[in-house]
């Protein structure tokens, strides 16, 4: 088959399995999954050279981990050190030791035993950062928690691979002798990418970026991800290692961002080709000859690694919830267990028979991630209902007259404005850890959904007179519009809009005041801008306030055809034609200084 009907053959799986996963709320990365085994050799068979098309889809991973690494500056990346060599020791250590001794138990030989309880010790980092991307759980503690114990078990890859020739039976074991020496090359090459990099990386982008083709910073930014990487792979390190560095080296940069919007749309490709590959890689054959054993063991190794750490966050100071969050998140096995076991295989440290049956255990214990992740939060709510809890805090409204529904950015400053004016509010938010984070600052917040009525009525909505609608989440936000609306008509909502179209959904359900999010802001930063370009102060407000007026005329002649695609795109470019010849004739009425000082307009003398 050539390699454009198996390109189709990827994208057609994927535009089918996606949507509808997402759709049935189980999430964008078990849509690739479910595409890779319908695809795969167990099941149609359309695609089968799994192995290369595996090498290469891992590329996405090690993009992934060069954006991240882009979010992380150096200063950031050092605060993390506790946790990234806390935690992450911790779970590995732990984990292998207790998986090794049950893999000892079942009858494996001490060395097989000892590579599988390190290999099942590790997690998947591309399964939990999409997922809890996905979530929007990456800056919750648990999320960061997470991200730290990822780190460390990449780290880890170092003495991981120096120590499977150690372990190796046979005649291979002659090549143990050479293992620390390659750990000493692996550390000699972290540390000239480490200085190295810093002294040579912004000055080469330097360079191409004043070149100005915009393909060509593409192209050196794809080059550099993948040389850093093959450099990595060639003394035995990950390549996501490699990637994570040269992401943390470049991240205070001024090409940070540049590089990031480069980057994106190929890391996204990648990584749903690498998601499709593993589920490709699943041997439904080894399922259906064991299914009870299989069953069993993917169980087993989900159960003790959550187990373990559920007690790691508990000892690390982790709420309840956050900590059976971490749990479920990095419960199941992960890509580098693939390499490890394959290498072991080659050293003859483990069966191939083994390494096949670990190889499905780690597969469907990733596709279990979401539904661990889902017992999860109904494990909570049950305990919450065992409890005799609500849904939300008890909440003591008193006479507020305002009730904030979403305490981020812009509720704590609504807030922060009517707590020193001394008008009592009641702020709502439905992150746990937001509201428990908030209320160590002393502000005065409950937790609950704001679309719920049963909380609505406990916030005492009826008697209030304006409800704040500042809710980050589009969906959410229109969800809870609609359920004020409908339920308290009285009650005067201001709102919060992310982007145009929200504005006008809100605007169906008569909000009294929609304010679009950083468009004020944007105007200031333009008039300063100006100013800083020369303009008087007097042009550069006039200026703004034009483009002020002009947008929100369009925006409300635009709210009449927004349902209407055609007649919305033939509005915008009928828009901007104005704008352009208002400022033009802004420009012909400009005020001017004759010889005797006195200020006229050329309209005066036509």
């Amino acid at each position: 088959m050539s390699l454009l009907s198996e390109t189709a053959i990827f994208l057609a799986a994927a535009v089918i399995c996606v949507p509808l996963f997402r759709r049935l709320k189980l999430g964008a990365v078990l849509g690739y999954l479910a595409a890779g085994v319908i695809i795969g050799p167990s099941v149609l068979r359309l695609v089968t050279a799994v192995d290369n098309i595996l090498h290469f889809a891992e590329l996405g991973v090690v993009l992934l981990l060069f954006v991240i690494g882009l979010e992380l500056q150096p200063s950031r990346l050092w605060v993390l050190r506790k946790s990234v060599f806390g935690l992450g020791s911790a779970q590995v250590f732990v984990t292998a030791v207790a998986l090794g001794l049950a893999g000892y138990a079942f009858g494996l030989t001490w060395q097989s035993a000892t590579v599988a309880g390190l290999g099942l010790a590790m997690s998947s980092t591309a399964f939990v950062l999409q997922i809890l991307a996905e979530r929007r759980q990456l800056t919750t503690r648990s999320g960061r928690s997470a991200f730290a114990i990822l780190l460390f078990q990449d780290l880890a890859v170092i003495p991981l691979l120096a120590l499977i020739p150690l372990l190796a039976i046979g005649p291979q074991v002659a090549h143990g002798a050479d293992a620390w020496l390659a750990a000493l090359k692996a550390l000699a090459v972290i540390a000239a990418v480490v200085f190295g990099g810093r002294l040579v990386l912004k000055r080469v982008f330097a360079i191409i970026a004043r070149v100005g083709i915009e393909e060509i910073f593409t192209a050196a930014a794809l080059l550099l991800v993948i040389a850093i990487s093959l450099l990595m792979t060639t003394v035995g390190l990950s390549m996501s290692l490699g990637a994570f560095l040269a992401g943390v080296l470049l991240a205070d940069s001024e090409y940070r961002h540049e590089l990031e919007a480069a980057i994106e749309p190929f890391k996204g490709l990648l990584l749903g080709l690498f998601f499709i590959s593993v589920g490709m890689s699943v041997d439904l054959g080894v399922v259906a000859r064991e299914p009870m054993t299989i069953v069993a063991l993917v169980i087993g190794l989900m159960v003790v690694k959550a187990a373990i750490l559920l007690a790691i966050g508990k000892l690390s100071g982790h709420s309840a919830e956050s900590g059976r969050n971490l749990a479920a998140a990095l419960s199941q096995g992960g890509e580098f267990a693939f390499v490890l076991f394959n290498l072991a295989a080659g050293y003859q440290v483990m069966d191939t028979v083994v390494v096949d049956r670990l190889v499905v255990i780690v597969t469907l214990s990733m596709a279990l991630t979401p539904a661990a992740l889902a017992v999860s939060d109904a494990w909570s709510r049950r305990l919450k209902k065992a409890r005799g809890e609500k849904p939300f805090d008890v909440i003591d409204a008193g006479e507020s007259q305002v009730i904030i529904a979403g305490f981020g950015r812009v509720g704590q400053i609504v807030g922060r404005v009517l707590y020193v004016k001394k008008i009592p509010f009641t702020a709502l938010d439905r992150n746990a850890e937001q509201v428990e984070t908030v209320r160590r600052f002393g502000s005065k917040v409950y937790y609950g959904d704001a679309s719920r009525i049963d909380l609505l009525r406990a916030a005492k909505a009826d008697k209030a007179k304006i409800f704040v609608l500042a809710i980050d989440d589009v969906e959410a936000s229109i969800k809870t519009a609609e359920t004020v609306r409908r339920n308290f008509p009285e009650l005067k909502i201001y709102a919060r809009a992310r982007n145009r179209f929200h504005a006008y959904r809100l605007r169906d359900l008569g909000c009294e005041l929609i304010e679009r999010e950083t468009f004020r802001s944007s105007l200031h930063l333009t008039e300063e801008m100006l100013v800083g370009l020369g303009l008087s102060s007097w042009e550069a407000q006039l200026t703004v306030a034009r483009f002020k007026s002009h947008d929100e005329q369009t925006l409300d002649r635009q709210y009449a055809v927004y349902h209407d695609e055609t007649k919305l795109r033939q509005t915008s470019i009928e828009a901007a034609k104005e704008l352009e010849g208002l400022f033009e004739q802004d420009r012909e009425d400009a005020p001017e200084i004759n010889a005797d000082g006195a200020v006229f307009s050329p309209s005066d003398v036509r």
